[in-house]
């Protein structure tokens, strides 16, 4: 069952956060022969071990607009990787802002089993991204309107208008290496 949209607070009013920093949050901690999640020195860990395979959380909350932020940090693996935030979560459909370590970024949806790369063929690159270095990420949800900030400076935005409201959470994945180990803190949602 999903909790109904929680009502338009004022802009900024941090609706949901978490520094990670003890290991009760609820945050879904697991490990298997695809990977591991959970807490991990202060931050919450995503180790994914098979190629082109993506691993998720969501808190199971509920939010129309909203503007989420967290610091992202490659501990291992291959540099081809994704790391981001995602909105608008919802059945298994959910948008997502993701980095790589090599220097890229996306915002793009995941709706009926297939990725879509939105205003964008493929990703692309950004000098805000420095390998091996915590990337801050901010992903806007807000309307229609997705916009993506890496480092405090807008990298892209697009308009979609297919997930109207669902979680929030964090990403992290493989393309045709295994091996991606990030880790997340800080996270925070707020009102856009």
């Amino acid at each position: 069952l999903t909790p109904p949209p929680t009502q338009a607070a004022p802009s900024g009013t941090v609706l949901f956060q978490d520094e990670f920093d003890v290991s009760t949050t609820g945050w879904h901690r697991f490990a298997n022969e695809g990977g591991i999640m959970d807490y991990f020195e202060g931050g919450f860990r995503i180790l994914v071990q098979q190629p082109g395979l993506n691993f998720w959380y969501t808190p199971e909350k509920n939010y129309g607009d909203v503007r989420i932020e967290a610091d992202v940090l490659k501990l291992a693996g291959p540099d081809e990787n994704r790391m981001g935030v995602m909105c608008r979560y919802e059945g298994g459909d959910y948008y997502f802002f993701i980095i790589s370590n090599d220097g890229y970024y996306a915002i793009g949806k995941f709706i009926n089993g297939q990725t879509t790369l939105l205003g964008q063929s493929e990703m692309q690159p950004s000098a805000l991204i420095e390998p091996n270095m915590i990337s801050h990420l901010r992903a806007d949800c807000v309307g229609s309107t997705l916009t993506f900030y890496v480092n405090f400076n807008q990298v892209a935005t697009v308009k979609d208008a297919d997930l109207p409201s669902g979680d929030i959470g964090v990403v992290a994945g493989t393309f045709s290496q295994p091996g991606a180990d990030v880790t997340f803190d800080n996270f925070v949602v707020m009102q856009p």
